[in-house]
């Protein structure tokens, strides 16, 4: 899939995660304390729980269920209970919008 317009720079805040939705997949962006954009699959590996419910810590997000942490850069798994990575995908800035590369 080409580069795909998610939304604009401002929509999504200085340290927070957005969701969105593309072919009935959720996906999350997000914006670091750095400025920088990341993209991940929406869903915690684990519980399927929604991970804009989370907590954006510089390039961690935890799930609000069971306080897993991922690296956003990588999808790393990187606490427990999660053992199984996210899916990420490639982010950049055009404009004034976020792009993001969708398989």
């Amino acid at each position: 899939m080409p580069w795909t317009r998610i939304c604009a720079v401002d929509d999504v805040e200085i340290d927070d995660v957005m969701t969105f939705t593309v072919n009935d997949h959720l996906y999350a962006v997000y914006r670091t304390e750095d400025d920088e954009f990341f993209c991940s699959d929406g869903l915690c590996t684990h519980e399927q729980v929604d991970l804009a419910d989370g907590l954006l810590m510089g390039h961690e997000i935890e799930c609000p269920k069971h306080n897993g942490r991922f690296d956003i850069r990588t999808g790393a798994p990187l606490r427990s209970p999660v053992c199984v990575a996210l899916g990420t995908y490639p982010t950049r800035m055009a404009g004034d919008a976020i792009m993001v590369d969708l398989p």
